[in-house]
């Protein structure tokens, strides 16, 4: 089962972390843009394979412009920051002011509309928050979304968007609803509240809440899905939502397994997942560059 760009991505970010251990700016874009190049079919998006062409073109002597000049100057939506971001989020477990920063810099690579920052920005808040749980106590959903809509309410800015102004929805919005869906206990996979309310598409605002609300709502069983696992439980959930799958897939992962730990991860399953081996060695590495720091 071979990995999509979100994985190759991850990755990059990842590698970068652990061999300059800081944020290096221009040396993620390069391993974005040479990862691409070398491997060009791993489903990216075409908004993004332009801007990796005119990164290339410009030999990185302007990382944001390109993402910048997106969509008539307003930059893009989506989810493509949100679903890399995991590495940052171990790597500033510890500090909220750092990893805002970070996720803020790294993310306007490809993406600069405040939907597309502040969706990468809740995701990875949201896995620095699973990070900092104990899994052997029980979840508290409701302190679990609170804590994030009090962090995303600060970080939101209120004005009104050229683009798609029409649509007056947040993230502190969102999570409010995930609130309110996650107390009923719904239809179980193809729940199609849940995809009206929250979204499955390409655009952050309407995908990174769904991650969280797939990883919440695993914690007890689903109707349909049988496995006692709850990562596992969680992932099936969010592929059964459908749209942008992988993706969203991807982020419910990444918030379920910061929570749980290797310990969930089956085995069985890793080996039919391409280069599962060379992902967790690289995941020991990012964690020996943040506890030796």
């Amino acid at each position: 089962m071979q990995f999509t760009d979100d994985s190759a991505m991850t990755r990059s970010l990842a590698e970068s972390l652990v061999e300059r251990k800081s944020l290096d700016i221009i040396d993620i874009a390069r391993r974005f843009v040479k990862s691409y190049y070398h491997e060009p079919n791993r489903g990216y998006g075409a908004n993004v394979r332009t801007v990796f062409q005119k990164l290339r073109a410009n030999k990185l002597t302007d990382i944001y412009g390109p993402a910048k000049d997106q969509y008539n100057g307003l930059g893009s939506f989506g989810n493509g920051g949100a679903m890399r971001i995991a590495p940052l989020s171990l790597f500033c477990y510890n500090d909220h002011d750092r990893l805002v920063d970070y996720t803020t810099k790294e993310t306007e690579i490809t993406h600069t509309h405040k939907w597309g920052i502040n969706g990468a920005i809740l995701q990875a808040l949201a896995v620095q928050q699973s990070l900092n749980l104990n899994p052997n106590e029980e979840l508290d959903v409701s302190s679990f979304v609170d804590n994030l809509i009090e962090k995303m309410a600060k970080i939101e800015v209120d004005r009104t968007d050229d683009y798609l102004e029409l649509d007056e929805d947040s993230y502190k919005d969102q999570l409010c609803a995930i609130k309110e869906l996650i107390s009923e206990d719904g239809d179980g996979p193809h729940d199609e509240k849940i995809v009206q309310r929250l979204g499955t598409d390409i655009n952050a605002l309407y995908s990174v809440p769904t991650a969280i609300f797939c990883f919440l709502r695993a914690q007890r069983p689903i109707k349909g899905i049988k496995t006692d696992n709850p990562l596992r439980r969680a992932i099936q959930y969010a592929i059964t939502l459908g749209g942008d799958t992988d993706t969203i897939a991807s982020m419910t992962g990444a918030i379920a397994g910061a929570f749980y730990g290797e310990q969930k991860l089956s085995p069985l399953l890793l080996q039919h997942c391409e280069a599962s081996e060379q992902f967790r060695e690289l995941a020991d590495q990012l964690l020996d560059v943040v506890t030796q720091a």
